[in-house]
């Protein structure tokens, strides 16, 4: 099918996937199945909240939440917050049950609803034993046309992503290559270096930078990654990840391109069906 790439405007625009759970690593068997050559598909322009009805620190950080409301916080592919986040002592929190990725009721990954481009994110997690979710960045909107039907494609194939996981006691820590897979990793592509994250139970800070292409990750105040986007070393990492044109040709054109024509995109969380909560959530744009 011959690709097209449109701009849709406005919450009515959006359809979502029939699955809950369908936001998540692997929605609809992503891993395991995907379709030959790349799907029609559109990227969703949605409107974006004005920042400066949030409150900025004397650093120049934005406080994206506020510790008592969803302001500026919608789902992806939704015009509302899921009912499984909640807000509980000052933190986002996912209300998850162990059940994996396939949820029941009302879940799925959510968005901070302004697209950034060069930016500092800063903000704190922790999990619930076992737990594994993610911080995405740079994300589309995107549906696409599978069988004469439109669905939201998962935000993770167009947003690198920032894994958040207990090391210890969940498996996915010992999958990928060179432990790529585990806390403050760029998923499936490059390992944190030190691996400094505290266990299930404790805070975590992180801090993503991005500015005009390059990308650092921060984990407990290390330095752990760095790397460029747009380069031909992204698009070899691309290749030997998940994302490769041959096994996910739709994730890797947006992802090789990620940040869309302007090159910026939403700041997510992800839904994986794990307790987790994220706090001090702050950004710093830069020119």
């Amino acid at each position: 099918m011959k690709k097209t790439l449109a701009i849709i405007a406005g919450a009515a625009a959006i359809v979502t996937l029939a699955s809950c759970g369908g936001n998540t690593k692997a929605a609809a068997g992503a891993e395991e199945e995907q379709p030959a050559g790349t799907p029609e598909y559109k990227i969703i322009e949605n409107e974006q909240v004005d920042l400066a009805q949030f409150p900025v620190d004397a650093d120049g950080y934005i406080q994206i939440f506020d510790g008592q409301t969803f302001n500026g916080w919608r789902g992806y592919g939704k015009d509302h917050v899921p009912s499984k986040w909640t807000i509980e002592d000052g933190c986002i929190k996912f209300n998850g049950t162990g059940g994996g990725e396939a949820q029941q009721g009302d879940g799925g990954d959510i968005i901070f609803a302004h697209k950034f481009k060069n930016f500092e994110l800063e903000l704190e997690w922790k999990v619930e034993k076992g737990a594994n979710s993610g911080i995405f960045y740079l994300a589309q909107e995107v549906s696409s046309m599978h069988d004469g039907e439109e669905v939201m494609e998962p935000i993770y194939i167009s947003a690198p992503e920032c894994q958040v996981l207990d090391n210890v006691n969940h498996p996915d820590a010992k999958l990928g290559k060179d432990g790529n897979r585990q806390s403050t990793s760029l998923y499936d592509m490059i390992p944190a270096n030190p691996q400094n994250s505290k266990p299930f139970g404790e805070w975590n800070k992180v801090k993503i930078m991005v500015y005009q292409g390059t990308v650092v990750h921060y984990q407990n105040d290390e330095n752990v990654l760095e790397y460029h986007l747009w380069t031909q070393n992204w698009t070899d990492m691309l290749q030997a990840s998940k994302f490769s044109q041959e096994k996910w040709p739709l994730a890797f054109e947006l992802l090789n391109n990620c940040g869309g024509e302007n090159h910026e995109g939403y700041i997510g969380f992800q839904d994986h069906g794990d307790v987790v909560y994220f706090r001090n959530i702050k950004v710093k744009l830069f020119d």
